[in-house]
């Protein structure tokens, strides 16, 4: 049961002591898809960042995927990510009483004094979408080269509070911020987003697979692709690793 009387209706509520990784149990439970869902997971083994990359997940962190069956085309329902993120501060600034510090990187993290502090990550299957979110409430993974430097919510603030006590502060935001989106469109999505993003304005290098562009960034635009000013004029970034 939630800890709190805020709880989204008709949205269900999973508590498991351990999974593999919480977008894999989404994944497995579509089979059976029977509303949106929660799926909190109090140990992680498998978790899973982008591009394939292995998320650490110790005991007392929060790892947790969101089960829903978006009615728009896939890459509407990308935009999510921005969506899943400005609902993870509005978690994170509830739980902390402080609305400092904290900041949104493109296209996936939440910052906390210019450091990482959570990893969002999208995976469709079929019909359904998985938004599996990770936040260091107690501790980070050693900090890799030429990456940003990770930090732990306790580690900077001192406060120490318990996955399911964040799901309960997440799972309304995330419906307050579903709902902007469903009914308006990504535009006040975007606009909130971009009044949270870290380094807006600022020079900053995006890395895709094949190539590397440094520029002034100036925003997203309204696929939620990332606009970089450089030399040769702006230019919209669809997917890319961002670096400060």
């Amino acid at each position: 049961m939630p800890l709190s009387g805020n709880w989204p209706v008709g949205v269900g509520r999973v508590v498991l002591p351990e999974v593999d990784s919480t977008n894999a149990e989404a994944a497995r439970r579509a089979a059976r898809f029977a509303g949106p869902e929660w799926i909190l997971a109090l140990r992680q083994a498998k978790g899973r960042g982008r591009r394939g990359r292995a998320w650490q997940d110790p005991a007392g962190n929060f790892a947790a995927s969101y089960l829903l069956r978006p009615d728009m085309p896939p890459a509407q329902a990308a935009l999510y990510s921005f969506v899943a993120s400005l609902a993870l501060q509005d978690a994170l600034v509830g739980a902390t009483g402080r609305a400092d510090g904290f900041a949104l990187k493109w296209p996936n993290d939440v910052l906390l004094h210019g450091a990482k502090l959570a990893g969002i990550l999208l995976e469709a299957t079929g019909p359904d979408l998985a938004i599996g979110i990770g936040v260091n409430l107690v501790a980070h993974p050693d900090p890799e080269e030429g990456a940003l430097r990770p930090v732990s919510l306790m580690g900077e603030t001192g406060l120490r509070i318990a996955p399911e006590e964040l799901l309960d502060l997440l799972a309304p935001a995330f419906a307050h911020w579903q709902a902007q989106f469903t009914t308006y469109g990504f535009a006040p999505i975007r606009t909130a987003w971009l009044a949270r993003a870290a380094r807006l304005g600022e020079r900053i290098v995006a890395r895709t697979t094949h190539d590397t562009y440094e520029g002034t960034f100036e925003g997203i635009d309204a696929s939620g692709a990332l606009v970089l000013r450089g030399g040769q004029g702006a230019r919209a970034i669809p997917a890319a690793d961002v670096f400060f």
